[in-house]
C-alpha cells in the first residue's frame, strides 16, 4: 500500500507549519472533496479497479480544477493514483518529456558556460 496525501490534506499540513498558503487554492473547487480518497488510489491498474479507474475519471471528467490537478501531480512526482484525470501510466509521458527538458537545457547550459 502507498500512503499519499491528497491535496487538501497536504495543504493543511503545509498551512500548518506556515508554509504553502494560497498555493494550493485550487483544491477548494476540486470535484473529489466530496469523494473516497480511496477510490482515486486503486490497488491495481487492471481486473476490478477498472472500474474504480474508470468512476474516478468520471469524477475528474466534471471538475473544473482537473488542469490544476494535473500540473501538481507532475510537479510534485506523484506516480500513484488518479489526477487530473490520468492514470500514472498515462503521466508518464509527460513525466518523460519534462525530464528530457531539464536534461537538454542542463546541457545548454554547460555548453554555454565554456
Amino acid at each position: 500500500m502507498v500512503a499519499t496525501q491528497v491535496p487538501g490534506q497536504r495543504a493543511g499540513a503545509e498551512d500548518q507549519r506556515g508554509a504553502g498558503a494560497g498555493r494550493l487554492e485550487w483544491w477548494r473547487w476540486a470535484a473529489c472533496q466530496e469523494a473516497d480518497p480511496e477510490l482515486f488510489f486503486p490497488v491495481a491498474a487492471q481486473g476490478p479497479a477498472r472500474g474504480e479507474i474508470a468512476r474516478a475519471k468520471a469524477v475528474c471528467a466534471g471538475c473544473r480544477v482537473r488542469r490544476q490537478c494535473l500540473q501538481f501531480a507532475l510537479a510534485t512526482s506523484q506516480m500513484h493514483g488518479v489526477w487530473g484525470g490520468t492514470t500514472e501510466e498515462e503521466r508518464l509521458p509527460h513525466v518523460r518529456r519534462e525530464r528530457e527538458l531539464r536534461e537538454r537545457a542542463g546541457a545548454v547550459r554547460v555548453t554555454t558556460v565554456h
